[in-house]
């Protein structure tokens, strides 16, 4: 993180912590409990802890408590607890085809393994103000469970299972670009190494992953309406469970928990010369921490563009979209122009003086010379034109 609060004005500077903490609470209304905040504000928990780069959802909570709910100062409390906390393991490779999954989707095939599956989701849902929320109670909540629970009929649930992937039906006709080349296979942990240009597929995805969601949906947005070459469709989208693991000191591989995550995988069409091979389809891929189906579909559209050989469009630049879609590099930065600059604004303010003394000082002496021709020539003519500028300027 490149910018943190500065020091000096001590004072002044606790005054303001309080003043802010009155805001929070002048109101007197009930506060709000970090379970409350865990459940009811599911989506905002998953946005912190995905930009934040930590899976906690209770910390997460509490930084959106503790900010108000300003997602970007949360997402930097919870990087900045990263910090503090030892690296004691590092997790054996994720198998998202061990997905407990709550959603999925393609559109890319109306048939898929297992069927769609909608889950929870507001995408087919008419964005209408409910307003008969003011005056929701604890028994509006019950009520509502115990109408939903009274729906399920226990004994047609279908067995747990996972399911194959929308990507193996592309595979068994050998129409997906192999992988395997050495980029795909440089890993690199950008939490410990400084990230450089070119940066390998592992590098940049870490980098998406803790991105800001509106910073990755403009420039994938901008890449589809042209600026770019990408306009992918949704292979397959999954929002679930995956197990993970990780292993101890003696070399035994131990299962600690689930994680929740949502992984887009993004089909496009790649365009080669009819006379060196037949065209084929590549895959852009995301995944992130909770639910966050626009991060990770935008993930996968950048992840494809950043491959394009033309790097003339933002999207496909690798610098540009990395270092511009770091909500806390870029809020850090953008922020930091509230420090005082006194000395460098001084600098600039004293130079436009003088510049503007001495534009000054050259028009009054060019308007001397031409008053002075004028009184020189004889019967009111009109004056010869004189150069104000001395012959060495």
């Amino acid at each position: 993180m490149g910018y943190v609060a500065v020091k000096g004005g001590t004072d002044a500077i606790r005054h303001a912590e309080e003043l802010v903490e009155f805001y929070r609470v002048q109101a007197q209304t009930p506060p709000l409990s970090v379970p409350q905040i865990m459940t009811q504000q599911r989506l905002g928990v998953d946005k912190v802890m995905g930009e934040g780069g930590l899976y906690a959802p209770e910390y997460a909570a509490i930084a959106l408590k503790q900010t108000e709910g300003d997602v970007f100062e949360a997402a930097f409390m919870l990087r900045a607890f990263i910090t503090t906390m030892e690296r004691r393991y590092y997790s054996e490779t994720v198998n998202t085809r061990e997905m407990f999954v709550r959603r999925k989707i393609s559109a890319s095939f109306r048939e898929i393994p297992g069927g769609q599956v909608l889950g929870p989701t507001r995408d087919y849902s008419q964005r209408l103000l409910d307003t008969r929320m003011v005056h929701e109670t604890e028994t509006d909540l019950q009520a509502f469970l115990n109408t939903f629970a009274a729906r399920i009929d226990k004994t047609r649930l279908p067995e747990v299972r996972t399911y194959d992937k929308v990507i193996d039906l592309l595979k068994r006709e050998g129409l997906l670009q192999p992988v395997g080349n050495a980029e795909d296979r440089t890993l690199k942990d950008i939490t410990r190494e400084a990230i450089t240009f070119p940066a390998p597929r592992s590098a940049r995805l870490q980098m998406l992953s803790r991105a800001e969601t509106g910073g990755l949906m403009a420039l994938g947005y901008s890449s589809m309406r042209g600026f770019g070459a990408t306009h992918p469709t949704v292979g397959e989208l999954r929002y679930g469970t995956v197990p993970l693991r990780v292993k101890d000191p003696s070399g035994r591989v131990r299962h600690i928990g689930q994680i929740p995550l949502t992984e887009a995988e993004m089909v496009s069409t790649i365009k080669v010369s009819k006379k060196k091979q037949a065209p084929y389809f590549a895959i852009g891929y995301g995944l992130c921490l909770g639910q966050n189906d626009t991060k990770a579909i935008c993930m996968g559209i950048l992840d494809r563009a950043m491959r394009s050989p033309d790097t003339s469009s933002p999207a496909n630049d690798a610098e540009f979209v990395l270092y511009h879609t770091e909500g806390i590099e870029s809020m850090g930065f953008t922020n930091h122009l509230k420090l005082p600059h006194y000395v460098t604004f001084q600098a600039g303010l004293s130079n436009l003086r003088q510049a503007i003394d001495r534009a000054n000082a050259e028009a009054a002496v060019a308007g001397g010379v031409a008053a002075a021709a004028t009184a020189a020539t004889p019967n009111g003519a009109p004056a010869p034109h004189l150069d104000p500028k001395p012959a060495h300027a």
